[in-house]
């Protein structure tokens, strides 16, 4: 388009169609062109050219250096205990209250270097007094109270005397500038009714719209600043775990809001669980410049800091993005060792920080770097890895994680002291099979996907195919989840929270594929667009974009583009029109890009004007916007309309023979698990007539090896076995195996050396056809409930040993359907150690894949059966046994490539501990 000419009076936004990143942008090449340092306040308050101008003229550069702070030396000292009986984060609070009241807990960071402490007992006093004035306010329990302030001493006080009033807190995103502020509220106005909110706290400047705000919202009762809220209270309400703690709204649409509602119960349980997959402690330091209205920042960083007595240093988001090299320094000063950012964050760091400013940085404390809530590009962290690696930053410290406010806030995290895992997959065949299938070495056109980590302690996620099944391994669909921290649903919209559950599941709207236990992520289903940390939804804009004149209304798409050289996405716009006329042509652009400041208060990075039907539809009618994307990032949105159609042909061509194949892969997946189970079925048959009519057990157990093997060979699943030769002569052995599917017991059945017992549950005697086949078989069925009958059951297997027997034993006891290896029960390594004979460990990998806990669908697959070196015990005590137990659980967590679920969730089984 042609050049827009601009004067000094020009709109910043309007004119110039700069954001608050391009704002940023403009400000440091006008400080290393000028040779002058501006001050920050200027990147929210100038409107026009003319405003920066007077920041040059004014040599701001001549400011007096800050004084140096000093190290809160990693939190200083530690506390002994947690609030984990707390049920609220009411009860946290009051459990540091009565211990350490006057431990630092926030450390606000000023612009000009200063810092201010908020201790636990000030955050208590100075929130009671606010409660005192909500509850003196009519402000009751359930009632909800939006919280429209910036990063401030003032926000922590308001959120927590909301919670001590029994209120509902609802975080407001603030306005960038004050001059905007009458706009911005009037677009709150659509959560301010969701809410039903009674009371907005929110800085001086907006109190005058109270009366504009109370006509349009019906239950609003004040508009009104912290200082006005200050009053005595004794008498706080009680607060439940299940009641309300948050209502987290989607930032960036006002059409149809939807606040995740979330408990104290869901709040706590994702802080204990994001504190246990990354070992918080009293001794960490959280540095953090996440504005407080997003869950990153409010639950992640500060109530996470709060439950932990973490000190939390803080700056203001502006901060950052003025001077990102603030952060870091900040982590420097003072040893933090945990700090979170979106991945635009990452990559401003690395292209916006000059050498000169990285001068003696020591980022050697960090051993944490959360990197969350917007697509995770893998080129910004190799670049960040490799730029602060010189300055002490350790590739493991980098985590890329996934989360939403759905699950409060996190639901995967990687293993602690892992590199960031990519994998490089065949882009051919995940575009036309949908599945993630390894590329060659060699692939140049090869897609790389990040690791997003493992589900959190006792948080599940799946990955559902387009019938709802459980997806097998590196299939790509939707990713649902489930959990403790899991909402019960959107505020106020039965409609959107029926849409949400998938039975049990939550659907989080977003597309991906497991391997190896991590999830990756690969697209969204949902239209959410994220752009610097902002969430953004295209529904509004698509129709004001719609009523402008000259617009074809109803052919508007706005999508999502990614821009991996600013580690974010591009706002793009498509519109409609059968203007010609190159001057009318750009005065459409520049009213498109006024309503997108208007709407969502960011402007577009495109503006593109396509001819009438350029823009693709279903057969509904319905916006193709993920289909306009890849024409647009080909460079064919906007083309000649000829080549246009031409283009979308092949596209449908494409989309239909893809469809086709899915369909046919479809059909074969039933059809192939209905032969896998007809398979399995004449097995079982010929193995009870087996076990009916062969007298001698060795002749029992050889016959149904040999109908087991034959079972996997008809069923087309190939039965690997490794190191079997190990127990071909000697024994007797322990046998110790991890358990990952009903398909387990069969497989190991073909594979290991006849003549075993195995070791089961003694519930299973409870089914007449299963006690019977089990009892020929020469199964061993254990307690794991009753402490008599299992020390009973125990000394029959150190009795079965001595005799010469070789067992088997799932030391786990049972399994699930998530990947990971469960902690091992002792009673297996007490039998190895009373009866001085070896413990085999034996793993196995791909069961679990074929058919998950809870599924009757089998997949494809290959079953793979280790066996390893026996270990014999080192003596015949307690000791022993639990040396020998955790040195075979070490061998077999290191096979199988599954996580380590006892180090995740810190749980041991201890000496006395029923077998299963």
């Amino acid at each position: 388009p042609p050049a827009r000419a601009l004067t000094l009076d020009s709109s910043l936004e309007r004119d110039a169609g700069l954001d608050s990143l391009g704002r940023v942008e403009l400000v440091l090449r006008i400080e290393q062109r000028f040779g002058v340092r501006l001050a920050e306040a200027l990147m929210a308050s100038a409107e026009t050219p003319r405003d920066l101008l007077r920041g040059v003229l004014a040599r701001e550069d001549q400011a007096a250096p800050a004084a140096a702070l000093e190290s809160i030396e990693a939190g200083g000292t530690a506390i002994d205990g947690s609030p984990d009986g707390a049920r609220t984060l009411v009860e946290a609070l009051r459990w540091h209250l009565a211990r350490h009241p006057d431990r630092p807990h926030v450390y606000l960071l000023d612009d000009q270097g200063g810092r201010e402490a908020l201790t636990y007992g000030a955050l208590w006093a100075e929130a009671a007094a606010v409660a005192g004035g909500l509850r003196a306010r009519g402000v009751g329990a359930g009632q909800a109270v939006a919280i429209m302030l910036p990063t401030s001493r003032d926000y922590f006080t308001g959120f927590t005397g909301i919670l001590l009033a029994g209120g509902i807190p609802v975080p407001l995103y603030p306005p960038l500038r004050l001059a905007q502020i009458e706009d911005h509220v009037t677009r709150q106005t659509a959560i301010l009714r969701n809410a039903a909110a009674a009371v907005m706290i929110t800085v001086p400047e907006a109190k005058r719209l109270g009366r504009l705000l109370r006509t349009h919202v019906e239950s609003l009762r004040h508009v009104l600043t912290i200082d006005d809220l200050r009053a005595p209270e004794d008498d706080l309400p009680s607060v439940g775990a299940q009641d309300l703690a948050l209502l987290q709204y989607t930032s960036g649409s006002t059409g149809t809001p939807k606040g995740v509602m979330l408990t104290h119960a869901n709040l706590l349980a994702n802080i204990r669980a994001m504190g246990q997959a990354v070992r918080a402690t009293s001794e960490d330091v959280l540095v953090s410049w996440l504005p407080l209205y997003h869950d990153m920042g409010l639950i992640g960083a500060w109530l996470g800091s709060l439950y932990h007595a973490a000190p939390l240093v803080l700056m203001s988001p502006l901060s950052f993005l003025a001077r990102p090299e603030r952060w870091l320094k900040a982590i420097q000063t003072h040893r933090g060792t945990i700090s979170a950012g979106p991945n635009f964050a990452f990559e401003l760091c690395v292209r916006k920080i000059s050498d000169e400013a990285l001068a003696g940085l020591d980022l050697s404390s960090w051993r944490l770097a959360v990197n969350g809530a917007e697509p995770i590009n893998p080129d910004t962290l190799a670049r960040f890895i490799e730029r602060f690696g010189p300055y002490g930053f350790r590739p493991e410290t980098m985590a890329p994680v996934y989360g939403l406010a759905e699950a409060s806030v996190g639901l995967a995290f990687p293993p602690l002291g892992r590199p960031p895992l990519i994998d490089r997959i065949d882009r051919t065949r995940f575009h036309a099979e949908g599945r993630a299938i390894p590329a060659s070495p060699g692939d140049p056109a090869a897609m790389r996907v990040v690791a997003c980590g493992r589900p959190l302690p006792e948080h599940q996620i799946r990955v559902a195919d387009e019938r709802g099944r459980e997806a097998a391994e590196r299939e790509v669909g939707r990713v649902e989840f489930q959990g403790p921290s899991a909402t019960s649903g959107y505020y106020r919209n039965p409609e959107a929270t029926r849409a949400l559950f998938h039975g049990a599941w939550l659907d989080s709207g977003d597309l991906g594929y497991m391997a190896g236990g991590d999830l990756y992520l690969t697209g969204r289903a949902k239209e959410l667009i994220i752009r610097a940390g902002r969430n953004l939804y295209p529904y509004e804009l698509e129709d004001a974009v719609g009523a402008v004149p000259g617009i074809r209304k109803g052919c508007v798409a706005v999508f999502a583009s990614g821009d991996h050289g600013a580690g974010t996405e591009r706002l793009i716009v498509a519109a409609e029109t059968r203007e010609t006329d190159p001057a009318r042509r750009e005065a459409l652009r520049e009213r498109i890009r006024a309503l997108a400041l208007a709407v969502i208060q960011t402007a577009p990075d495109d503006v593109v004007l396509v001819p009438p039907h350029a823009v693709l539809k279903t057969s509904s009618g319905k916006i193709r916007r993920a289909a306009c994307r890849d024409l647009y990032e080909r460079g064919a949105l906007g083309a000649d309309r000829r080549a246009v159609w031409v283009q979308v042909g092949r596209m449908a061509a494409a989309g239909a023979g893809a469809r086709a194949l899915r369909g046919l892969r479809d059909a074969a997946n039933a059809l192939y698990a209905g032969y896998v189970w007809m398979a399995f079925a004449l097995g079982f048959a010929a193995a009870g007539a087996c076990a009916a009519a062969l007298p001698d057990l060795r002749a029992r157990q050889r016959a149904i090896r040999a109908i087991a093997r034959a079972a996997f060979a008809a069923a087309g699943i190939p039965l690997m076995a490794r190191g079997v030769d190990r127990v071909a002569r000697g024994g007797p052995f322990v046998y110790a195996i991890n358990h990952a599917s009903y398909l387990d017991a069969p497989a190991l059945i073909a594979v290991l050396p006849p003549g075993i017992s195995f070791v089961a549950k003694r519930e299973l005697a409870n089914v007449r056809i299963a006690r019977w086949f089990l009892h020929r078989l020469g199964t061993r069925l254990v307690e794991r409930f009753n402490a008599a009958q299992g020390a009973d059951d125990l000394e029959g297997l150190v009795a079965a040993v001595v005799e010469g027997q070789s067992v088997a034993v799932f030391p786990e006891g049972t399994f699930g359907r998530a990947p990971g290896i469960r902690p091992f029960r002792l009673g297996a390594f007490s039998v190895a150690c009373r009866t001085g004979r070896p413990v085999v460990p034996v793993v196995i990998r791909g069961t679990r894949s074929i058919l998950r806990d809870g599924s009757w669908f089998p997949r494809r697959g290959t079953i793979t059966v280790t066996v390893g070196e026996p270990r014999a015990p080192d003596g015949a005590d307690w000791s022993s046994a639990l040396a020998l137990r955790d040195a075979v659980r070490a061998k077999i967590v290191e096979g199988s490539g599954e996580p380590d679920l006892q180090r995740l969730s810190g749980a041991v089984f201890h000496p006395g501990d029923g077998e299963g």
